[in-house]
This record gives C-alpha cells, sequence and structure tokens, in this order.
C-alpha cells in the first residue's frame, strides 16, 4: 500500500529512490517539512554555513561523481544565496538541483518574511529552468524532468520551488522510478563525412573540451590514427595522456596559438564552446574545414560556426570514428619537435607574465598522490598551473571557468572530498577568495575531511591591480587587510601551516592528506626553492 506522508519528506524519500545519497543545505522554518525525511530516507545531509556554500558543495559533489548535486535552501535569501553557485553550475555545465520552498501567495498579500516579488523568476536567470510545483504532482513530475533531462541533454542546473503550505500537506507516494532515456543523436549519418576530410588532411588539429572527457578511452586512438595534434580547454585537461606527443596542452589562450590553429588544414573542435574564457581572442583562427560536434545546438551555430555541425554525444561520435579510422593510413606533417618547442615557448610566456608561480606549481604537482582531484578559484596561482601542468586523468582539476565566481575552490573541494571518501582531493584559493566562503572551514572540520586547502597569498587583488595598470588606471581598491590565516584556521578546528621552502610545502602536502582534519596551507612569493 502506498505510504501517505507530507510532500516534504516524499520529496527526500523519492530523491534516494533517484539514487540520491547526500543533500546540502541549510534549515529554516520555511523549509524545515523537507528535513522530516531526510534521515528517514537514508540520505547525509551536510550543513553548509551559507547557502553559497551549500551550491558549491552540491557543485563539487556533482563533478566528482557525474551524479547531480542536490541542495536544500529556504525562501527568499536562501535563494537568492544560492544563485551564484548555480550560474556558475550553469556556464560550466554541471548537474544541479536545487530545491527551495516558496511563500504561497505573494500578489495580495505583503510583508511576508522572506518575501520576494517573482522567486521562480529569479532563479531562472541562473539556471536551465525554474518551476513552481503547487501539487504533489507537479513536485514529482519536475523532479524526474530534471533527472531525465541530467542524463539525455547538456547538464545543467535546474530549481524546483515549492509553496510552504503543500510540503506541510499530506502526499500520496511518488511514482516508481522510469528508466531515463539515452542522450539523443543527430549527426551520426554525417561522421561518413568527417573521415573524407581526415583522410585529405596533412595537418589535422582536435581541440577537445569538458564535454569530450567522458571519451576519453578512445581519444588518444583516435588521435593517433589521424595523425592529429591536439588542444584541450581548461575543462578538458587530462582528456589526453600528457605523453601524447602530438599535445599542445591547454594553451589556447596564449595569443599565438591561433597561428598555430590557422596552419591546420581541418580543425575537429569536440564539446566545446570556444568561448571567451577558452581562447581569451574573438576567434578561434579557423573558419574553413571546421568540424564542431556538440549535444547544445545553440553552441554550433555560434560565432565559430563550422562548415560540418554534428548535434550528437561527444562519446558516441569519438567511438564511431575510432572505427570508421580503422584503415587509415595517417600522414602527417605535424612532428614532436614542432610542439615540444612551441609548449616550451608558452611555457616561458606563463613564466614571465607571473614571475615565480611556475616552479611552486611544479613542485605542488610533484608531491601530490595519484589521482588527486583538485578544486580552484580565481587566483593567479591557478590561471598559472591551468596552462603549464597537464593532467594524468581527466575530470580531475575543477575551475570556475565561465561565472569566474570567487569563493569557489574550499566549498566545492568539501563536496568533492564527500564524494570521494579515502581518495585525495585538494583545493587551490587565493587570499580574496577565501574571504568570500571562508566559514565552510567549520564544514570541513565538522567532517574529519584530510584537505589540503592551499592558500595563495599575494596580498592583493593581483590580478586586477595588473589590469588597471595595463588600461593606464591608477590602481585602486586592490588591497584589504588579511587576517592571520593560519591562526583563523586554528580557530575553526583546522590544521595550518606555512611552509617557507618548497620542500617544507612538499612534505606538509603529504601530511595534509593523512590528517584527521583540513589543513590550510599558507603561501605566498616569497616561498623559496
Amino acid at each position: 500500500m502506498a505510504q501517505t506522508r507530507p510532500l516534504g519528506a516524499q520529496i527526500s524519500h523519492m530523491l534516494k529512490d533517484r539514487g540520491v545519497d547526500v543533500i546540502f543545505g541549510i534549515p529554516g522554518v520555511h523549509n524545515q517539512e523537507m528535513y522530516r525525511g531526510i534521515e528517514e530516507a537514508g540520505i547525509t545531509h551536510v550543513l553548509a554555513r551559507h547557502e553559497q556554500g551549500a551550491g558549491f558543495m552540491a557543485d563539487g559533489y556533482a563533478r566528482a561523481t557525474g551524479k547531480p548535486g542536490v541542495a536544500y535552501v529556504i525562501t527568499g535569501p536562501g535563494l537568492t544565496n544560492i544563485m551564484t553557485p548555480m550560474g556558475q553550475a550553469y556556464s560550466d555545465s554541471v548537474p544541479m538541483l536545487v530545491i527551495s520552498s516558496c511563500l504561497d501567495e505573494v500578489a495580495a498579500t505583503k510583508g511576508q518574511l522572506h518575501q520576494m516579488k517573482d522567486q521562480r523568476a529569479a532563479a531562472e536567470t541562473v539556471c536551465d529552468w525554474s518551476e513552481e510545483a503547487r501539487t504533489a504532482e507537479a513536485a514529482y513530475a519536475l523532479i524526474d524532468r530534471a533527472f531525465g533531462e541530467f542524463y539525455a541533454l547538456r547538464t545543467r542546473p535546474k530549481c524546483i520551488n515549492v509553496p510552504v503550505r503543500e510540503l506541510e500537506r499530506d502526499a500520496p507516494s511518488f511514482p516508481v522510478v522510469q528508466c531515463p532515456p539515452s542522450n539523443h543523436s543527430l549527426g551520426t549519418d554525417l561522421i561518413l563525412d568527417v573521415k573524407p576530410m581526415l583522410a585529405r588532411a596533412k595537418r589535422p588539429l582536435f581541440i577537445l573540451g569538458g564535454g569530450a572527457v567522458r571519451a576519453s578511452y578512445c581519444i588518444e586512438d583516435v588521435l593517433t590514427k589521424a595523425g592529429a595534434a591536439c588542444f584541450t580547454t581548461y575543462a578538458g585537461r587530462g582528456a589526453v595522456r600528457p605523453e601524447y606527443p602530438l599535445l599542445f596542452g591547454s594553451n589556447l589562450a596564449r595569443p599565438s596559438s591561433k597561428a598555430v590553429v590557422e596552419s591546420a588544414d581541418v580543425v575537429v573542435a569536440v564539446g566545446t564552446e570556444l568561448a571567451e574564457v577558452d581562447l581569451w581572442r574573438s576567434e578561434l583562427g579557423k573558419s574553413d574545414n571546421l568540424i564542431r560536434v556538440d549535444l547544445d545546438v545553440g553552441v554550433l551555430r555560434d560565432q565559430n560556426a563550422a562548415n560540418l555541425q554534428l548535434q550528437m554525444d561527444s562519446r558516441e561520435f569519438l567511438s564511431s570514428l575510432a572505427i570508421e579510422l580503422e584503415d587509415h593510413a595517417p600522414t602527417t606533417s605535424w612532428t614532436k619537435e614542432e610542439v615540444a618547442a612551441t609548449r616550451h615557448r608558452w611555457r616561458a610566456e606563463v613564466d614571465a607574465e607571473r614571475p615565480g608561480i611556475v616552479p611552486v606549481c611544479d613542485a605542488l604537482r610533484d608531491c601530490l598522490p595519484e589521482g588527486t582531484m583538485i578544486y580552484s578559484d580565481m587566483t593567479q596561482f591557478a590561471y598559472t598551473a591551468k596552462e603549464i601542468w597537464d593532467m594524468d586523468e581527466p575530470g580531475h582539476w575543477h575551475h570556475p571557468t565561465g561565472f569566474g565566481t570567487l569563493g569557489y575552490a574550499t566549498p566545492a573541494a568539501i563536496g568533492g572530498a564527500v564524494a570521494r571518501k579515502g581518495k585525495p582531493t585538494m583545493a587551490i584559493i587565493g587570499d580574496y577568495g577565501f574571504h568570500y566562503t571562508m566559514q565552510e572551514l567549520g564544514v570541513a572540520v565538522e567532517l574529519g575531511l584530510p584537505l589540503p586547502i592551499i592558500l595563495w597569498d599575494n596580498g592583493k587583488l593581483k590580478e586586477i591591480e595588473e589590469s588597471m595598470v595595463r588600461a593606464q588606471i591608477a590602481p585602486n581598491a586592490v588591497v584589504a587587510r588579511n587576517p592571520d590565516f593560519c591562526k583563523l584556521a586554528e580557530a575553526f578546528g583546522a590544521h595550518a601551516a606555512a611552509p617557507q621552502t618548497l620542500d617544507e610545502m612538499q612534505d606538509t602536502v603529504r601530511a595534509a592528506f593523512d590528517a584527521d582534519g583540513p589543513t590550510l596551507i599558507y603561501l605566498t612569493p616569497e616561498i623559496s626553492g
């Protein structure tokens, strides 16, 4: 016999039935009914210190698992607080489901607690869709719609708003789980057009974005058979092994990469928007013989319009292309010496632009255990590392690339560490970004997460200062008084260290992965070799 419960409790049970094991959030009077069923359903709840932290934790959890990250928030300010993480998840195609309480009526009644003019519409500005569920049946349908789209379409955040009165009202049981649809394909026949273009090519070039990492198992096979060189976007790092001899790395932001792209006779861009935050220029450098593969038709028809557009899943495209190229004998003019020399020049450029950071990145990379997953923030340390640090595995470095919000790394890494129990997870954040979400350090302490947090303190908003100088603006409002970060971390109950040399840093990082809680590792540009 179907069990009747308040809708708030039914929602938690339905989420458990759909595979949700962890929910991030903060309870309040308006959404407390959503908490009635969490423990009974067998779901772990992680109590954030701020709804922004809850959203970033859900984001980090989703990136680590590939499963939707779920957050519970309250009406009004709870929803607006989580909108920044929703915007980040939308920009970076992260599956996140935010369920918020909302007021029963706002048109005729004013002055209510947490009242907004239009909560549903506000949320929709930063996510795929936002809907209000005015009945239990609508809530169930919207949850299943969200999960169905997470599996079948481009993964982006959704928001479901449920009136307080409905959360409290008894509701019938939710429907049985439906099999999720598979990714659709609208370009299968066009794969046959790709083969002759690659067969004629002497300098084929692939550009692999975050959408391609799920096909990493067959990417190198395709590249080798095609005799192709390759770039990855920041999100695509690790899709190709660092040892692949024709890998240009994640250096599309280097201005001279345009000339490399122009020298190719065929370019195949898979799972990438080729957006401003990928290229940092207005155009890719290739307008003819450009092939683009993406689930999102809007991406295929943007300013980098391609001769051949395939709306399909990257795994299907690349695995099918590997079969089509089985008998292909490549005659490439790319050489490993050309690629190595170009990469060496780009590394020197990065080192000159941000002096002193490259050696620290190298030392940090060399001391990490295998399989470390990294969450980084908007900081010069991360900007440098993303260009010179090749990844051994795909989907193991997560950065707030598109929306570009400060404060992402610490809570996102907490979400990742919750998802990856027993596996190494690390955060990299700047001094200013740490201020945004430092309170979430308490969550890591509470959960006993062995999480190294690399805090890079250059004493200012240095990237902004340098931008002002280039624009001939006298630097203004770029320096803020910092606390003693180590004492602050210790006040939360975390471990803290301020190594003075790279060897000390490496020892501290190794120890942090075995600690009984998080360790804040404080670094400044004065650290010596």
